[in-house]
């Protein structure tokens, strides 16, 4: 409620005002006053209102942003930073019905969660980020109240006050334990198919090229060609596979590098490996270009390299241009001369990654993972002509 001022002006005797009114009156101010203290004493009540109304609306406010985390779908927790341990101060129904635990465990160290599994190296990058005051988000394994192992994607970042001390900590936690199992899984069926698609197709190639001496006529000569192409293209796609899955498995951030040095390099490597191919590098200046894509690299290396491979002509031309562009971001384009892409391979790059079934050209899936990650944008122009490759993305995304 606000507070709504009452001023009784009392020109008589005060026995003739009634006893109850006393208690409902904010001042009293007797007549005859002079203009000037009647002033001071209206101006007095219509600011204490104003405070009230201002301390009304910040009690609201308060109480949404309380009932905003008391809803909320993951755990929230309170810590102060005033005491050593660090103890919780407040933990939402989300963190309740997370961890098993209530409100019985305010007062204690939220360390509580991790257990006997909990991984050192973690608890020590939370430890040393809360010590430096500083946010922190990791993946840690924790201990429901009934025993249960769960994997924790804890956030913490700390709460100052108007002198920029910190005086609590606040923490998010989502349970991700579907996604580490998930993930889990792909990582070994991943290890597992590339090592054993690897030894089945050297198997075939060794078998197709011993088989070569004992066969006779064209066809069947043609048929181990068939063979021994298709199991080098499989080769291919699990290198190609590989490399992707190593280039975006390197995390979300990357220490800046000059991408005019590491471009320089892929010329060289690549006319030296395709002594028939020439690539031009255009580059805007001589001074460095630091960026800090994860990945990019990789993935304009792959490109290059893809638009050699499939290239038809006898001596095929590859250019990459670089540009800067305005606000931080740089552009990059490699056009080649070659006989363009299927439609088919360019499709599914707007029709959506689920809908991807060819391996053909993965490489051009690389570049779209790695700029799509770094917030930036990927475009494919093709045509009988050739095909030119455009990215731009920030350098410090």
């Amino acid at each position: 409620p606000v507070f709504v001022p009452f001023a009784l002006l009392l020109g008589g005797r005060s026995a003739d005002v009634p006893a109850d009114a006393w208690n409902r009156v904010d001042d009293v101010i007797e007549l005859p006053v002079k203009r000037r203290a009647l002033v001071a004493r209206i101006d007095n009540l219509i600011q204490r209102r104003t405070t009230s109304r201002r301390l009304s609306e910040t009690v609201d406010e308060l109480r949404l942003k309380e009932r905003a985390m008391d809803e909320a779908p993951v755990g929230i927790t309170l810590a102060t930073a005033r005491r050593e341990s660090n103890p919780l101060v407040y933990c939402n129904e989300g963190f309740e019905q997370l961890t098993g635990y209530g409100p019985e465990m305010l007062g204690k160290d939220c360390r509580f969660l991790q257990g006997e599994d909990t991984d050192d190296e973690t608890r020590e990058t939370l430890r040393e980020a809360i010590d430096a005051e500083r946010p922190i988000a990791v993946d840690i394994l924790n201990y429901r109240a009934n025993g249960q192992k769960f994997w924790n994607r804890l956030s913490i970042a700390p709460l100052r006050d108007e002198s920029d001390a910190v005086t609590h900590y606040v923490g998010f936690q989502t349970d991700i334990t579907e996604r580490k199992i998930r993930e889990r899984r792909l990582e070994v069926m991943g290890r597992v198919l590339n090592h054993n698609l690897r030894n089945k197709m050297n198997l075939i190639e060794g078998y197709a090229d011993l088989l070569r001496s004992d066969v006779e006529g064209e066809k069947a000569l043609h048929s181990l060609d068939v063979i021994a192409d298709t199991a080098a293209d499989l080769m291919g796609i699990a290198r190609a596979v590989q490399k992707i899955d190593g280039t975006l498995s390197e995390g979300d951030s990357a220490e800046p590098t000059d991408l005019r040095e590491h471009l320089i390099e892929v010329r060289n490597r690549t006319n030296s490996r395709y002594p028939n191919a020439t690539v031009v590098l255009v580059l805007p200046d001589d001074d460095p270009i630091p960026v800090s894509v994860v990945g990019l690299v990789t993935a304009i290396e792959e490109g290059v390299e893809n638009a050699v491979k499939h290239n038809d002509a006898t001596e095929p031309t590859v250019e990459i241009q670089v540009e800067r562009l305005p606000d931080g971001w740089i552009g990059v384009e490699i056009e080649d001369d070659g006989p363009g892409i299927p439609d088919h391979e360019t499709h599914v790059l707007e029709a959506g990654e689920t809908s991807l079934t060819h391996a053909d050209r993965l490489g051009i899936w690389l570049m779209y993972w790695v700029v799509n990650r770094a917030g930036g944008e990927f475009t494919v122009t093709t045509d009988e002509t050739g095909t030119l490759l455009r990215l731009e993305v920030p350098t410090d995304p």
